[in-house]
């Protein structure tokens, strides 16, 4: 009788930690996902150094494809994977129309007045992309970039795309009992837990949500991004949770890759704001602290 009392106390604290998680989740939410921009951040700069307003992912598509590729601090790692990266467009390309590889209408610098993390780093990118398709990238280069054919292959094989909407996802789980040989037990413990929480709590259909291979359709990309509201490591998991919520088809297509010096992430301090991060995303959707409609970009 005691060990069921005992039970019983258990249940309930957890039951009523669970309610004030929700209730400190829902009044310290942002109502609105952050999507003004400065405005220094509204222009570029063209190869006569002269300033043009950037271009708005809610107008029509000039390009075929946009990549965007978020790069703090990343001056050692950002060159060879943009060499790589404008090699093999020009490769596909079937008529070169400008000569210069790193003209501003091949490649154009936005600089944010305020660090906003990844996520937000690549949402304002986002946001300012001409592509019909869009493409996330990580500035270390541990995907090869031709591997962008095989996230095209997992896109198309969505069509019909509802609302031409559609995502695939560049994916590691192929890899992971490679990887695990490499790392130690924490390591191992802390990303078999992240896995768990993000099945449990966000996303159940995707195996690897962290991959910085992703390709959009403009149409999904506008639509999910509008009513992002996680701009750190974690944006990642909302995006997918999001176009899971939505209805979006998503494809995970595996492609290579290759651990690069030089991370970002602090293994047990950033795994643990992540953890945090997923509970919330998924309390605050539920408590309808964030709400999915469409929301323009200031």
């Amino acid at each position: 009788m005691e060990l069921l009392w005992l039970a019983e106390g258990l249940a309930a604290l957890a039951a009523l930690g669970l309610v004030l998680t929700a209730f400190v989740a829902h009044i310290t939410a942002s109502k609105l996902p952050n999507l003004h921009r400065h405005e220094d951040e509204r222009f570029f700069l063209n190869a006569e150094d002269k300033k043009e307003p950037v271009p708005n992912l809610h107008d029509l598509p000039t390009h075929e494809l946009s990549i965007v590729v978020p790069s703090y601090n990343e001056e050692e790692r950002l060159p060879s994977m943009m060499d790589e990266a404008l090699n093999y467009l020009e490769k596909r390309q079937v008529a070169l129309k400008y000569t210069k590889k790193y003209g501003s209408d091949k490649v154009r610098v936005l600089t944010l007045v305020k660090n906003r993390g990844k996520g937000g780093a690549v949402k304002m990118g986002v946001f300012i992309s001409r592509g019909k398709k869009i493409l996330m990238a990580d500035a270390d280069g541990a995907t090869k970039f031709e591997d962008i054919e095989k996230v095209e292959k997992g896109l198309e094989s969505l069509q019909p795309w509802p609302d031409q909407m559609a995502i695939a996802c560049g994916s590691r789980a192929h890899l992971e009992k490679d990887s695990i040989a490499q790392r130690s037990y924490f390591r191992t413990l802390l990303m078999y837990g992240f896995h768990f929480l993000v099945w449990f709590l966000c996303v159940k259909e995707i195996k690897d949500t962290q991959c910085g291979f992703k390709l959009l359709t403009r149409e999904a990309a506008a639509q999910t991004f509008s009513v992002l509201h996680i701009e750190r490591w974690a944006f990642d998991v909302e995006l997918l949770y999001i176009a899971q919520c939505l209805k979006i088809p998503i494809a995970e297509v595996a492609v290579n890759w290759t651990e690069i010096e030089g991370s970002k992430l602090v293994p047990f301090w950033s795994w643990l704001q992540m953890g945090r991060d997923l509970l919330f995303i998924r309390l605050r959707y539920f408590t309808r602290a964030w709400q999915l409609g469409r929301r323009k970009e200031n």
